[in-house]
């Protein structure tokens, strides 16, 4: 299925806020919910020509937005809701993986509090920002960027990018639990390894690092952006209706396999 294809309808008449959707999963995500009928903004830190450039192709919204920044966040709900006068999807994707986040042993401070605002705080910001206009109009859907290190420890470690993970699932749960009789689910979306520009970026920077990921997804490959988008697509529609507080994994079987399956079997 390309990323131009879908359900066609299925999001029709729906407001959808994509952070960080001007590559990768994002990207895919605002192309595939604007495919169903959706009316996407895209939130994201990448220069104006570059944003306005995928709204344009979808006839969205681009609001350039640091995700770490509380009043920059609350200023895009803000103007989704006087835009579009209701806000139905809320896709919070932005995040970063950089390189000198790494072992406990070597992660310096500064590195840890960086990877934690953008992966984590953002995540808190937009959540307190958008719930208010969803439960107010009785309904909404928040997907969550999580991943499946959340739910599973990783030798080859990453240790704030994991922490923030698991913050990511843990407040979804919580906000899916505490909401669910009021319209809105909430749920973590959680991805194996992507086939995205910060995945590229490794594989440039440590090919061994990299491949030492590929080797333990059963699928035997990473994830292509559309395949996320799809799973974003069906948790912000109705037929996810009776999924919150959930770990939507989509992870080629990496967190349910004990060891590599051999090639060939």
């Amino acid at each position: 299925m390309t990323e131009q294809q879908g359900v066609p309808g299925r999001l029709s008449g729906r407001v959808a806020v994509v952070t960080g959707g001007a590559s990768g999963i994002g990207l895919a995500s605002v192309r595939r919910m604007a495919a169903e009928g959706a009316r996407v903004v895209i939130a994201d830190i990448c220069e104006e020509q570059t944003g306005s450039a995928v709204a344009q192709q979808v006839g969205g919204l681009f609001v350039r937005t640091d995700v770490s920044d509380e009043a920059q966040v609350e200023a895009l709900y803000a103007l989704t809701h006087r835009t579009y006068g209701a806000i139905d999807i809320a896709f919070h994707n932005a995040g970063i993986n950089p390189p000198d986040d790494a072992s406990v042993l070597e992660t310096e401070v500064e590195a840890w509090r960086r990877v934690q605002q953008v992966n984590l705080d953002s995540v808190f910001y937009c959540c307190k920002h958008v719930l208010p206009y969803m439960l107010e109009q009785g309904r909404g859907s928040v997907i969550n960027m999580a991943s499946f290190v959340a739910v599973m420890g990783a030798a080859t470690s990453q240790i704030s990018y994991s922490a923030s993970k698991g913050g990511v699932l843990s407040m979804s749960r919580e906000m899916g639990v505490q909401f669910a009789r009021r319209g809105v689910r909430v749920n973590a979306l959680c991805p194996g390894p992507v086939n995205t520009p910060l995945l590229q970026e490794l594989f440039a920077s440590d090919p061994e690092r990299a491949q030492r990921r590929l080797v333990h997804v059963p699928m035997g490959r990473f994830a292509e952006p559309d395949e996320l988008a799809a799973a974003v697509a069906f948790l912000a529609s109705d037929d996810a209706s009776f999924i919150t507080a959930s770990e939507f994994l989509v992870d080629g079987g990496i967190s349910s396999a004990y060891v590599t399956p051999r090639e060939g079997d």
